[in-house]
């Protein structure tokens, strides 16, 4: 990475908010969306980090987003409570989901929240993340459009339906779970495009079901797990009863695909929140003396050689210590996308 190449994180955050100001979306979602896509970003996960700005550009102007989204709760009982998004890029409603389970785990310990009329929200760790920042235990459920295969099978089913878990580690960073469900997400497929590279094995198919590593004749994912497949189609499952039955949303296989052609129409797509306040299980301090003593164990644990024990989230918040200094380099891909979107709104260019 050479000096003219780096790009500073604070430069990309104002960028993308310029850039969702300048296609006339509301103040609200221009914080959400960068957020969340900065989140990803920051902490080396590139696939829904900042290369989707062009994505989400698209689903504003062509109507698929609601660029004034109206976030209004539409049900619930004591912990529990649904709202409905409004058609709103999707980190709009996930964040004023999680805002609320927080608020609801404040007051009966634990708050749970399905968010209705949703769209593609990025990186599902940044949510359970905004849980632990507020000292609690966040989950974060989410379905998407069919891109998966089940185990042993040779058709498009699950969406990558993301699961992530964040747990506070007081006077450390949180404890942090962010995966797909399938062996990898779709958005990682495109990014090897951009790069040029082969897909690691066992994680895509062609059309037929048969495995490939050209991202290229790549026509769905395989389920996580490899030869145990059937684990990841049934996380996968959980992902959907969560983020789409219990939220009354479409199923993976009804939703609209992400990539068009279609962008006027809403996907209708769910999420589902849940946020644990661990003092009403125990006493602060005793919670923390137990993550602090876990983490300890764990990551003093007998290591393979050359190789280093680690816990959810010590790479990523590695890889987000490094780039907070250097900054980071686009694909070839985002780097053209970002070179349009400045000349057609009239904007300098990130530097």
């Amino acid at each position: 990475m050479t000096d003219k190449e780096r790009i500073l994180l604070p430069a990309l955050d104002h960028f993308c908010r310029t850039v969702f100001t300048a296609c006339g979306a509301d103040a609200r979602t221009a914080d959400a969306a960068t957020r969340a896509m900065m989140h990803a970003t920051t902490l080396g996960v590139d696939s829904h980090g900042v290369r989707l700005l062009g994505h989400y550009i698209a689903g504003l102007e062509g109507g698929r987003l609601n660029r004034h989204p109206d976030v209004r709760r539409v049900g619930g009982l004591g912990a529990v409570e649904t709202i409905d998004a409004d058609h709103a890029q999707g980190a709009v409603g996930a964040y004023a989901g999680m805002e609320r389970a927080v608020a609801l785990a404040g007051q009966f310990g634990i708050g749970a929240v399905a968010i209705r009329n949703n769209s593609h929200f990025g990186p599902a760790g940044a949510y359970a993340v905004e849980a632990a920042r507020h000292g609690m235990i966040g989950i974060t459920f989410c379905n998407s459009d069919s891109f998966v295969r089940l185990h042993e099978g040779a058709a498009r089913f699950h969406g990558t339906n993301p699961i992530a878990v964040a747990a506070p580690v007081a006077g450390g960073d949180p404890w942090l779970l962010d995966m797909a469900t399938s062996a990898i997400p779709q958005n990682r497929v495109e990014l090897y495009q951009s790069l040029g590279l082969d897909l690691p094995p066992g994680t895509a198919s062609d059309a037929q079901g048969a495995d490939t590593r050209d991202p290229n004749l790549t026509d769905m994912l395989a389920p996580l797990g490899a030869a145990f497949g059937f684990k990841g189609a049934a996380l996968a499952g959980v992902a959907e009863i969560f983020g789409a039955v219990l939220s009354g949303m479409r199923l993976s296989f009804d939703i609209l695909p992400m990539g068009g052609p279609d962008f006027a129409t809403p996907r209708q797509m769910g999420a589902f929140v849940l946020a644990v306040n661990p003092e009403a299980f125990l006493p602060r301090a005793e919670f923390d003396a137990g993550m602090r003593r876990y983490l300890q164990v764990l990551r003093h644990s007998p290591a393979r050689p050359d190789a280093r024990v680690m816990a959810p989230g010590d790479r990523e918040w590695d890889m987000a210590a490094l780039r907070r200094r250097e900054g980071v380099i686009l694909d070839p891909v985002t780097a053209r996308q970002f070179r349009d979107l400045a000349r057609r709104y009239g904007l300098p260019e990130p530097v």
